[in-house]
């Protein structure tokens, strides 16, 4: 299987748990490897034959800064089921990065698996 990634995708949104983290809009990075198999689109060189990761990346930012989640944790989830669900892939492994959470980090977050299985239970 081959992978389509999406790195470093950058979405302004409203997280956290703490009173001020709701109060103000904080960036969040999204890394997406998504499992998709190019050899169609690769003998075409047609867009039809593949994922359009333009879209992918129009609706999770869409998605993203109408969301007002407190965890990552939920927000990798929700990214996850819209990748899985709305753009019928097999898997993605979604990483969700939140820079500056933690006083002397880059970043902390979140990396999650999911299938086709865990959205069609």
């Amino acid at each position: 299987m081959d992978t389509i990634f999406l790195n470093d995708l950058r979405v302004e949104t409203v997280i956290g748990i703490y009173d001020w983290e709701r109060r103000i809009r904080q960036t969040v990075s999204i890394n997406l490897e998504i499992a998709a198999d190019i050899r169609r689109a690769a003998a075409s060189d047609s867009i039809e034959d593949t994922l359009n990761y333009k879209a992918v990346a129009k609706r999770l930012i869409e998605f993203v800064e109408g969301s007002s989640f407190q965890l990552v944790e939920t927000l990798a989830e929700r990214i996850a089921g819209i990748v899985v669900t709305e753009f019928d892939v097999s898997r993605v492994k979604v990483t969700l990065n939140k820079p500056g959470a933690i006083r002397g980090a880059r970043d902390v977050g979140v990396c999650i698996e999911r299938t086709t299985a865990d959205f069609h239970a």
